[in-house]
């Protein structure tokens, strides 16, 4: 006698959807978070007959010291020879993740570059259950455990020769360009001092002829954007969103853990404000916390954006 069993819909369905689950968390956890990208683009930013320049932007490395793989990914954009670094923050995700960071951007000594900081190059990842961050922008842990941010910002400072532009200006010649870059500290933990930067610009003195703005922001909340417009800004670079760092496909991102509309929390995009529109980059970053190991359709990455002259 054969007995035959036949699997009631609801279950063959469930089933269905509980493989489907766990290739997409074998695919986020295992694989996608180290398909490292590098993202290209070009955008008309600077004053008209300015040379081009080729801006290498990096962000939310979370760095931890084991993670060797994106450090030496990091390590190999060196080849991309760019003019400029922009690092937007979160370099650290471990209280040791210096050393991980000198080993990712001890080639990049000598290239000019500009750096803000993300409360992760503060205060330590915390356990929190990732599933708040689709309940709003998250918060700060009650007792955070601080970084060695010093240690951080002298190894950017001395060692590589990079500016620190947090709630500040400073003023370089990039590529035979003259930029005026200013900047933030972490707008997600409301450490911007947007009034400090007006002063600060100015104290810079007049700008020559032919004189650029780049405005960096670790967070891109919507004040800091349309501030930085406001204040004459001819680019804009931010990180932070991670992307939304676990996606939708065929959607895109679902989240941004700040109030930058989801279509420009990635990627390239134009920020209008009061009757001006800049370019926007925005960068998914190339790390998450330690606490959630995951990347699904959004891959980590850099950005390696060419800035050309306005038309006059």
């Amino acid at each position: 006698m054969t007995s035959r069993f036949t699997a009631h819909p609801a279950l063959t369905a469930l089933g269905a959807v509980g493989a489907v689950g766990l290739g997409a968390a074998i695919w986020g956890i295992g694989i996608e978070r180290y398909l490292f990208t590098i993202r290209t683009a070009t955008a008309p930013a600077l004053a008209p007959g300015s040379a081009p320049i080729r801006v290498l932007h990096v962000s939310d490395a979370h760095m931890a010291p084991w993670q060797h793989r994106k450090q030496d990914w990091l390590a190999s954009l060196v080849a991309l020879e760019p003019d400029l670094i922009v690092n937007t923050g979160d370099n650290l995700g471990h209280q040791d993740g210096l050393a991980g960071i000198r080993r990712a951007f001890a080639p990049f000594a000598g290239i000019p570059g500009v750096f803000v900081h993300g409360s992760n190059d503060v205060q330590a990842p915390a356990p929190r259950n990732p599933l708040k961050y689709f309940t709003g922008p998250s918060k700060t842990a009650s007792e955070p455990k601080l970084l060695d941010t010093a240690a951080l910002d002298a190894f950017f400072t001395d060692d590589l020769g990079w500016h620190d532009l947090n709630n500040t200006a400073m003023r370089q010649v990039v590529a035979g360009n003259t930029i005026d870059f200013f900047g933030v500290d972490d707008a997600h933990r409301e450490w911007d001092e947007l009034d400090v930067i007006p002063g600060a610009l100015d104290s810079l003195g007049p700008a020559p002829a032919g004189a650029s703005r780049i405005g960096v922001t670790h967070a891109p909340y919507q004040r800091v954007l349309n501030n930085f417009v406001d204040l004459a800004a001819d680019a804009l670079f931010a990180g932070h969103t991670h992307g939304g760092q676990v996606c939708l496909p065929g959607y895109g991102t679902l989240v941004a853990n700040c109030d930058i509309p989801l279509k420009q929390a990635k990627g390239l995009s134009t920020w209008s404000h009061d009757g001006r529109s800049v370019p926007l980059n925005v960068s998914a970053g190339c790390g998450h916390s330690i606490y959630a190991p995951v990347r699904f359709a959004c891959r980590p990455e850099a950005t390696l954006l060419t800035l050309t002259a306005r038309s006059a």
